[in-house]
């Protein structure tokens, strides 16, 4: 129906077909399998490529903070080691403390039993020359053989005096030596035990913030995954839309210039023809436009009709004109029914 002559009354005429042939044309226009327009489709696409845009920077930043904290693990990784070195030196420190303590102990022990020992000997030996009668000067001059004799006597007795006071005074010394090791290794046992204990809990402290470092990067990289996951679907939902609207357009483009048709060929795209008249031969509606190509009997006379209206007329009479009208697609806008289609 040509546009220039169509007035209010047109519209209402128009109104009444469409009840009859709207329906079946509009399944012409091309939808995607679920039934997304083409403006929901463009909708769909835009809030894809806004969303990517927004989970790829957060995905960017995420991984930043991951690096950073996996930088920050490795750190701690290396005060842990360092840690866990110095600790492991200190607790051989420790234990060889503890050794020699525990020998230096045993040894003391062993001196204070000589020396019990000893003291015990000479105590005996003092009580047997104390019940003895010792001899006196003369009698060992007297029985001594000689003045040789007489020395090697005097020298004997000298020496088993010495012997008997040096052995309880080495014995002595090596105990007093023996307890002064002891306080030296237990204060120097006290001393390591706490500079074990001091390494150990600053290994403790790494080892709980290289634990709360790896949570963190374990987070991070969740997180990370997570927004790539929803990145991939909003890139594949929004990618699926793009080629559901290149089919729409690629539809529509085809609808344009398609002019098969039941009861075809016809002179404009069939999509226009259902729109406009279902096909069918009207005779003139409440604003006069009639035929198979619904024009009005001003626009039909413009074209050189033979009749006074265009249903009168023989289909090819009314394809000729059509076609005349429509010149290649240029005179498209002349039928409103052209835009309700798509197809301008």
């Amino acid at each position: 129906m040509p546009r220039r002559l169509l007035g209010i009354r047109a519209f209402a005429a128009l109104a009444a077909l469409l009840a009859v042939g709207l329906a079946a044309a509009c399944t012409l226009i091309p939808r995607d399998a679920r039934g997304a327009s083409e403006g929901s489709l463009r909708s769909k696409i835009h809030s894809g490529n806004v969303r990517e845009q927004a989970l790829g920077d957060a995905a960017a930043h995420l991984g930043r903070l991951e690096r950073a904290s996996a930088r920050e693990v490795a750190i701690i990784e290396r005060r842990l080691a360092d840690a866990q070195a110095d600790l492991n030196a200190a607790q051989a420190r420790l234990t060889s403390t503890q050794t020699q303590l525990a020998a230096e102990r045993r040894r003391l022990s062993r001196l204070r039993k000589r020396l019990t020992q000893s003291r015990a000997l000479l105590t005996e030996l003092l009580r047997q020359r104390y019940m003895s009668t010792r001899p006196d000067i003369v009698s060992v001059v007297l029985d001594a053989h000689g003045f040789a004799d007489l020395l090697e006597r005097m020298d004997f007795l000298k020496r088993v005096e010495d012997s008997d006071t040096a052995i309880v005074d080495v014995v002595r010394a090596a105990r007093h030596d023996a307890s002064h090791e002891t306080v030296v290794l237990t204060k120097l046992e006290a001393k390591r035990q706490a500079e074990t204990i001091a390494v150990q809990r600053e290994r403790d402290a790494l080892a709980g913030m290289e634990a709360a470092a790896q949570a963190r990067r374990n987070a991070l990289a969740q997180a990370r995954a997570a927004r790539l996951a929803a990145l991939r679907a909003t890139r594949a939902g929004r990618r699926s839309a793009e080629r559901t609207l290149r089919k729409l357009l690629a539809d529509r483009a085809r609808a344009a210039v398609d002019k098969a048709g039941p009861g075809g060929p016809w002179a404009i795209p069939w999509a226009i023809v259902q729109c406009e008249s279902g096909g069918q031969n009207l005779p003139p509606n409440s604003a006069g436009a009639s035929g198979y190509y619904q024009m009005m009997p001003a626009t039909w006379a413009g074209l050189g009709g033979s009749t006074s209206d265009a249903y009168k007329a023989s289909k090819a009479e009314q394809d000729r004109l059509a076609g005349t009208l429509w010149n290649n697609g240029a005179g498209a806008s002349n039928w409103v029914c052209a835009a309700l289609v798509g197809v301008i």
